[in-house]
Order: structure tokens, then sequence, then C-alpha cells
């Protein structure tokens, strides 16, 4: 990806998401109001800066974003039930494999992270959720898995993931997450790209 067509979607992702009908949600008939942002991995650091650039531009248009990063909020709901130690302690002594199955019990989407998420939107003062550190918290947590679970709790505003990698869409074979451009993540078909969605 050059820089001009980072650029070029950076202004398609704020002129869609400062739009009343991405706003409202309006267009959707009855599919969850989930969008990923698919980008190639290798680009994390300038997709990172322009992130922050939609942010400060969505909320000098009184558009507020809710940001939810996997990774952070996995060090904070081991750290607020006390296990933050533990892992630290164990993880030398562990395999990978062992490893990660730990963190997935200790981080299961439905029981702890959709939760944890449910308390950070509960004021409910942010106007659209931006998903992130999904490639940071692979393989111990996929987003498939996540996304699943928010269903019930991302309720009445649109939510975008940025996921590194492709989010390819087929006729034949559903949609499907591929984490880093190499790793099938799952099918995951309810989400929409941000990138083809009219402003």
């Amino acid at each position: 990806m050059t820089p001009h067509e980072l650029s070029r979607q950076e202004e398609h992702l704020f002129a869609v998401l400062s739009g009343e009908r991405f706003l409202k949600m309006e267009g959707l008939s009855n599919e969850v109001p989930f969008f990923i942002y698919p980008y190639e991995p290798e680009h994390a650091l300038d997709v990172a800066k322009a992130k922050k650039r939609v942010k400060n531009r969505l909320a000098g248009k009184g558009i507020e974003v809710r940001e939810i990063n996997l990774y952070d909020l996995s060090v904070d709901v081991l750290k607020e039930r006390g296990d933050w130690d533990e892992v630290l302690e164990v993880e030398p002594e562990l395999d990978k494999a062992e490893f990660t199955e730990m963190l997935q019990s200790m981080l299961n989407p439905q029981q702890h992270l959709a939760p944890a998420i449910r308390g950070r939107l509960a004021d409910g003062e942010f106007d659209i959720v931006f998903l992130t550190g999904i490639g940071e918290v692979f393989p111990y947590i996929r987003s498939h898995n996540v996304l699943n679970n928010l269903q019930s709790v991302v309720v009445g505003r649109p939510m975008l993931m940025f996921f590194p990698g492709r989010y390819e869409q087929s006729d034949t074979l559903g949609s499907s997450l591929v984490l880093f451009g190499r790793l099938k993540d799952d099918q995951y078909y309810r989400a929409k790209n941000i990138l083809e969605q009219e402003p």
C-alpha cells in the first residue's frame, strides 16, 4: 500500500464514519452494524497514525469514538481478577500450546471479554466503537469469537474493527478473516468491509 493509497483510505474512512447514514446505521436491513477495516500488517504503524487522525477529526465534528484495544483489555481483565502475576510467573515454564490454552480459558470471549467490553461501553457517551489490538492477542483470542460475542454487547452504535489482514468475501465460500494475510481465522460473514461503504 503506497502512502497515497493509505491517505485515500483515511479520507474514505473519515467520510464514511462522519456520515449520517453510517452513524444512524441506515441501510443495514437488520444486519449487525459491524464493519471491518482490513489492512496489510506491515502498515500497522501508519494505520495507527491514520486512525488517530481520523478520531481527532471526528471529535472535531462532535463525533465521539470509544476505542477498545483487545490487548490492553486482556491485561486489565487479568489484573482486575488478580491473575496477572500468575500469568507472568508461569509463562517461562509452559510451552507455547499450554500457555495459549491457559490464556484462552482465562480470556474466554463470552465469559470474560464481552462483559468487560460491556462495562467499558456502559455510559453510552460515544457514537462509534473502534476495536483494535487484534494482531497482538492472536492466537489466544480469535477475532471471529470476539465479534460473535459482541452482537448483544455493542448495540445501537456502529463498530469498526481494525484488522491486520484480509477480509475475503466470496459468494460461494462466504466471508472469512485472514489474519496477517496467512491464517484463516474462520468464517465471519456478518461484518461489512468499510472500504466498500458509500460515504
